[in-house]
């Protein structure tokens, strides 16, 4: 056999041996993944946090674990955390849970922080104090049918109530809640609430802590914008 089909024999030989390696290697990563489960996140200190001071968000980082490995008192969402104050130095790496934290008055605000009240449509039982939710706001276009706005996501929620139901509307549904917002949101949420057709609130998974997906997205009544 002369040298040239021997190295093209060489060759197909570890391309053959390389797939049938990585169909393996991605076999056994499926299996690992089934056999740990879903990962969820998970807030951890990014760097060393002294104690009884002030934690803030670039002393903090997420990293997604095993739900069956997650800390029973996990934190999803970093900014649950901002503002508040560690009880004991955490090191960096951590997991940061609410037992390592001083208890937050709900409605103590950090700086740049408001409360926005509004009346929405949204299901009592879903949407809870601590909780969080998103918010939909719908507003007739003269002469061009309606347009719903995703106006603002992951807000947390300090209070809700029963509402009354709006006039000439007895279908009830309708909840008062208050949100922890920025200023900005608390401007657009006071206006729409006053001059927008509905507000919907709709309530979040707890370890939903994503956002961005469908920010700023507007859709009309011809449904243009769906995807």
């Amino acid at each position: 056999m002369s040298p040239r089909r021997r190295a093209l024999l060489l060759l197909g030989l570890a391309i053959v041996l390389g797939t049938l390696a990585a169909g393996d290697i991605g076999r056994r990563e499926a299996e690992l993944r089934a056999a740990v489960g879903p990962t969820v996140p998970v807030v951890v200190a990014a760097r060393d946090i002294p104690a009884d001071a002030p934690i803030s968000s670039d002393q903090l980082a997420v990293r997604r674990v095993p739900r069956r490995y997650a800390p029973q008192e996990r934190v999803a969402d970093g900014r649950e955390l901002v503002g508040l104050r560690a009880q004991a130095a955490v090191p960096r790496g951590s997991d940061l849970t609410l037992a390592l934290v001083q208890s937050r008055d709900p409605l103590r605000l950090a700086p740049g922080e408001r409360i926005a009240d509004i009346v929405a449509t949204g299901d009592r039982r879903l949407v809870r104090p601590g909780g969080r939710v998103d918010v939909l706001v719908t507003r007739e276009q003269q002469g061009r049918g309606g347009a719903t706005r995703l106006a603002l996501e992951n807000a947390e929620v300090l209070r809700v109530a029963d509402a009354p139901a709006a006039d000439g509307d007895d279908s009830g549904g309708r909840i008062a809640v208050a949100l922890r917002v920025r200023l900005r949101q608390a401007i657009y949420l006071t206006a729409a609430q006053n001059f927008a057709t509905e507000l919907r609130v709709l309530p979040r998974a707890e370890d939903d802590a994503r956002a961005g997906d469908g920010e700023g997205l507007t859709t009309t009544s011809d449904l243009d914008g769906v995807r």
